[in-house]
């Protein structure tokens, strides 16, 4: 049965984030299979809150990307900063797309928010009730808990309190909750949503795109694209979050004045990361800014190793970098800072070298375990490669996610 799918999200490309790859990927996988797909989306402006020049004065554009049509609506732009203004950018798209996208969206049989924030996915819910279709809800992060977990807000403000709520609404609400980690589903069903009710389709990568390029003339290009020739680089690609502990690049940099650490992203974290490594003085930390998705491979190729971190916080036990299948996909070693799941997949991987999170002594070791034996690395990442194709392939989850659609959609 072809399929007419409406997906609500915050995020989508151009921007680098991880959720807009998500929701772009799965939907260009059901166009080829003969499915419609309308996405309903921001002007991009994520990271830096920047809209592009043809995007303003305008309160809604209509597109076509890889047979996708792309509805974006207007917000209220700001920097991927702070609580109050970006609680206002939220706000705003939640009420643009119901004004500016409702009205575009023909014919649909299924309604999927992918969430964050979960102001897009209140304003996909009554979406889907108005069209009188069935709504699914994709949890990617949970909120608040993430939020309280980092103390951007008190577990007992009214703001939490009103999102705990929200969250609840919806997770009752919907005809399935499509959840990236298994710990989040534990998570859910602990709050009460039914187990029956989850289901998990994790994130992963396109192997097609991230396929490993080992040759020697492709590495040397890259490293001179970035001033980076003869340096053993360790790079990190992504958001320079309040998530991700990146003061421990500075720690083992420190130590390590012969190995290059390459930071390439934009974030929340990042102008005080940047004063701080001025403060010490640490030359071999290269900070460049966000980089197009197409760069992204030239930046794994110009890489010894590549990291995966996040801050020690417990519920950061429950996450799963989408950039780890990235690395492990684009054929590069893995040294992953990270605990519970994500450690988990990396351990089972073969593809990777595991550290506690935050801790700089740890890092540097495992960075000097790579330099001192090529072959370790290169197994590392023959490994990686093959572990990512085979169970995190971006296509083959997209066939599952389409089967659980005709499942929704059939019982709806």
């Amino acid at each position: 049965m072809r399929l007419n799918i409406t997906y609500v999200c915050h995020y989508f490309v151009p921007e680098p984030a991880a959720p807009a790859a998500r929701v772009h990927e799965f939907a260009r996988a059901w166009v080829q299979a003969g499915h419609s797909v309308d996405v309903l989306t921001t002007f991009p402006n994520h990271p830096l809150g920047r809209i592009p020049a043809r995007y303003r004065a305008r309160a809604w554009t209509t597109e076509s990307l890889d047979g996708i049509r792309v509805l974006r609506c207007w917000l209220y732009a700001v920097p991927n900063r702070g609580v109050g203004r970006r609680g206002l950018d939220h706000l705003s798209f939640m009420l643009t797309s119901l004004l500016f996208g409702l009205p575009r969206i023909k014919r649909t049989d299924v309604v999927i928010a992918s969430s964050p924030t979960l102001f897009s996915a209140l304003s996909a819910w009554l979406i889907a009730r108005l069209e009188r279709v069935p709504f699914v809800l994709e949890v990617r992060d949970l909120w608040p808990e993430a939020i309280v977990d980092l103390r951007l807000m008190r577990p007992d403000s009214p703001s939490v309190k009103l999102l705990r709520r929200l969250a609840a609404f919806l997770y009752a609400r919907a005809a399935r909750v499509v959840v990236v980690t298994e710990a989040f589903a534990d998570r859910l069903v602990q709050q009460g949503v039914p187990r029956t009710k989850l289901s998990v389709i994790p994130n992963g990568a396109d192997t097609r795109f991230f396929a490993p390029d080992a040759s020697a003339t492709t590495q040397a290009a890259a490293r001179a694209s970035l001033g980076l020739d003869g340096k053993f680089v360790v790079a990190y690609v992504g958001s320079h979050g309040l998530s991700h502990g990146l003061d421990v690049v500075l720690d083992a940099a420190a130590v390590q004045p012969e190995v290059t650490y390459l930071l390439v992203g934009d974030g929340a974290d990042r102008d005080r990361l940047l004063a701080e490594r001025n403060r010490r003085r640490l030359t071999n930390v290269v900070m460049r800014p966000s980089v197009p998705r197409n760069d992204v491979r030239d930046v794994y190729a110009a890489a010894d190793a590549c990291l995966v971190p996040l801050r020690d916080v417990p519920i950061f036990e429950t996450f799963v970098p989408s950039k780890l299948f990235e690395v492990l996909a684009a054929g590069r070693p893995v040294i992953g800072a990270v605990r519970g799941e994500a450690g988990e997949i990396l351990a089972r991987s073969g593809g990777a070298l595991v550290v506690e999170p935050q801790r700089g002594d740890q890092l540097a070791a495992a960075v000097d375990s790579l330099r001192r034996d090529p072959r370790l690395a290169t197994e590392l990442a023959r490994r990686g490669r093959a572990f990512a194709e085979q169970h995190y392939d971006r296509d083959q989850l997209a066939v599952r996610y389409l089967d659980l659609l005709h499942e929704v959609v059939a019982r709806c």
